[in-house]
């Protein structure tokens, strides 16, 4: 009864819903809700705030709620841990990332893993930074890389390495000549933008408000590649990490010149999993291929022109 009881207030308290719990799991609605009721009368106290259409938990649902979480990814270890122990490279790995870094780079570096890794499946998401923070908590994803840092206090940073928001355009393009590009500056051309839901704009939103100026973008798109594609051919620039245009910044095709603000210098990338998830076998591999090639990632050098 508990083992049930708990993974019936777990959905219920995730979703938000007794009927979406129902739904998921398949049983009645009377059933989870006597369930609850059940395990409340156990514990000796209210988990569920009385009298809401949805759930709100009380502090002890939450701490319930963040125990049941917790035996739900100790399982997982466990079941990763005795894998390794019968040497089966078998297993899944989800991610959560921004469209921001979407590049060869971070496809080279999952290639690389795959190769090495034939039985572990990746199951890659992209998401806005507050949704992958989300995702993280919750435990949907094992790891998570954001732009900037986050200060929920449940999430870990495993690394953050300085990515400060940079002008890419075409080598022949009037801003290349620029050693630094202002707002000001950005003005006067033909702009390719992420929409405004995307980290990157905000941020950018931000430094027009300190300048008293608004950006007009030629195009907004959620497609990094097409942004790459659009800068290269010299038709427009664009405002990305660099982290997003490694192989065009290294062949030379694009080139970066730092977006002049002081507090964009700050912007940064950040590996991120939930603090008390014992990340074990494949996460725990892909965790640290990711650390390692972020630290070179970030220093990248451009051809010489």
């Amino acid at each position: 009864m508990w083992d049930n009881a708990l993974n019936y207030f777990y959905e219920a308290a995730k979703l938000g819903s007794m009927r979406l719990a129902s739904e998921k799991i398949g049983v009645a609605v009377s059933s989870i809700s006597r369930q609850i009721s059940q395990l409340e009368a156990t514990l000796g106290t209210a988990l569920i705030e009385p009298g809401r259409r949805s759930i709100r938990l009380t502090a002890a649902g939450q701490h319930v709620l963040d125990y049941h979480r917790k035996q739900l990814s100790d399982r997982e270890s466990l079941m990763t841990r005795l894998q390794e122990l019968r040497e089966v490279k078998t297993g899944r790995v989800v991610m959560a990332i921004g469209e921001g870094f979407i590049g060869d780079a971070f496809a080279r570096t999952i290639e690389y893993f795959q190769v090495r890794n034939p039985g572990i499946e990746i199951a890659l998401e992209i998401s806005s930074s507050t949704e992958i923070v989300r995702k993280v908590l919750e435990d949907e994803v094992h790891i998570g890389m954001i732009l900037n840092l986050t200060d929920e206090p449940k999430i870990r940073t495993r690394l953050s390495v300085e990515q400060p928001l940079a002008v890419l355009c075409a080598p022949d393009h009037p801003a290349a000549r620029l050693e630094a590009v202002t707002i000001e500056d950005l003005m006067g051309f033909a702009l390719c933008l992420p929409p405004k839901g995307f980290r990157i704009r905000a941020s950018l939103a931000a430094a027009e408000r300190r300048a008293r100026l608004t950006l007009e973008p030629m195009l907004v798109t959620t497609s990094i590649q097409l942004m790459r594609d659009i800068a290269r051919a010299g038709r427009a620039v664009c405002v990305l990490p660099r982290i997003s245009a490694l192989s065009e910044l290294t062949e030379g095709t694009l080139v970066a010149r730092p977006l002049h603000d002081p507090e964009l210098d700050d912007a940064t990338v950040s590996l991120i999993y939930r603090l008390g998830r014992q990340l074990e076998g494949a996460p725990a591999r892909l965790l640290s291929l990711l650390e390692n090639n972020l630290k070179s990632w970030s220093h990248v050098p451009e051809v010489a022109r």
